[in-house]
């Protein structure tokens, strides 16, 4: 069974119950999540990188090296999704969940809905 390295976009504080942060190139931290099948082995938090207008490339690079394998998402450009799938990075939608816990929890018991060019952003805040 594949461990899961599983980023949420959330808010300070971070851990499980923090809340979430609706659009991956904005939040303050993100929290990060091994699981393997449905049990979390460990969660820690990862701070973002400073962000940019049209700099949304610096968090995809900034998971991707921190071993993230799977982007619990919002709100996402063209851009960084393509950029995600370059580096091997599986997007899924859910960060409208009421906690980082809550959006881990749907992803492990497959109930969320892998990111499709229909639900891009154009850089929202």
């Amino acid at each position: 069974m594949e461990t899961l390295i599983i980023a949420i976009p959330s808010e300070l504080p971070g851990g499980l119950d923090a809340a979430v942060g609706q659009h991956f190139g904005h939040c303050d931290i993100y929290t990060i999540v091994e699981a393997k099948g449905e049990e979390i082995i460990s969660v820690s938090t990862l701070p973002n990188v400073p962000h940019q207008q049209g700099g949304c490339m610096a968090p995809v690079n900034h998971l991707a090296t921190n071993g993230v394998n799977v982007l619990i998402a919002g709100g996402m450009g063209m851009r960084p999704l393509m950029g995600f799938q370059q580096v091997g990075v599986k997007v899924f939608m859910g960060a409208n969940a009421p906690s980082v816990g809550h959006a881990v929890q749907a992803f492990l018991q497959g109930r969320l809905p892998a990111f499709s060019t229909e639900f891009t952003c154009g850089g929202g805040h």
